[in-house]
């Protein structure tokens, strides 16, 4: 039995983190696995440390480990210290939030089961599963994003921006990842396309995306900022 390490940064996702846990929990994910879950509150100020506290107190059955950071450091830092307590063969990130549905765990996971990867990217492009429709510049910004870092990872990815991606801990154990918000997503990227080993695979998921207004935080500062990360880790800052 394998062991799949479940990731979820959090701030100020009290409105949805006991829902998104509980919806968690309750996805099976086959016999070959068993779920270790970090939860990491990061700096939250609207009660999502007391709503994730209660929450693993009301459920001690689930192997579910609670870290702190005083105060808001980004999901990228969140990562990073989850990822210096966890013990699973492979390690997934989850949201806190609702755009992302733990249902696709089983296909992102089948790759690794069958002998094939190493590494899963979820994929918001391809697949017949449900996408809301939202923002033409951010699928724009996104599409973009993916292309140049294609360009310079040299692989063929449909979605470098992914929330949803599983890594085998081993493959990870030795990259020092240094970005603290959400240019960990193309640092991350360009670190492992660099690996010798690497057998990555794309699987279609479910996207049920949020507006500005029911709590999205990404923004075009944070697009800037990712085009930033794709030249520094791609060109000079590659270890």
């Amino acid at each position: 039995m394998r062991i799949l390490t479940i990731i979820i940064p959090v701030f100020n996702e009290a409105p949805s983190i006991a829902k998104v846990l509980n919806n968690v929990t309750q996805t099976t994910l086959g016999a070959q696995w068993k779920a270790e879950l970090i939860v990491v509150d990061d700096g939250s100020n609207d009660g999502s440390y007391d709503i994730i506290d209660t929450y693993i107190k009301e459920h001690p059955d689930f192997n579910i480990k609670l870290l702190k950071h005083e105060i808001n450091k980004g999901k990228g830092m969140g990562i990073q210290t989850a990822l210096k307590k966890a013990t699973g063969d492979y390690v997934l990130i989850q949201d806190a939030d609702f755009e992302y549905d733990p249902n696709d765990y089983a296909e992102l996971l089948t790759p690794i089961e069958k002998g094939y990867a190493n590494v899963v990217y979820g994929s918001r492009f391809v697949g017949s599963k449900p996408h809301r429709i939202l923002l033409f510049y951010h699928y724009m910004g996104n599409r973009f994003l993916t292309f140049l870092s294609n360009i310079f990872t040299n692989l063929n990815l449909t979605d470098m921006e992914v929330g949803y991606k599983v890594f085998s801990r081993e493959l990870l154990k030795d990259i020092r990842l240094k970005e603290k918000s959400f240019g960990f997503e193309p640092e991350v990227t360009a670190k492992i396309s660099r690996k010798k080993d690497l057998r990555l695979y794309e699987v279609g998921i479910s996207y049920f995306g949020r507006s500005y207004a029911e709590g999205k935080k990404i923004n075009w500062k944070d697009g800037i900022h990712a085009i930033y990360c794709v030249l520094k880790y791609n060109l000079w800052s590659r270890r």
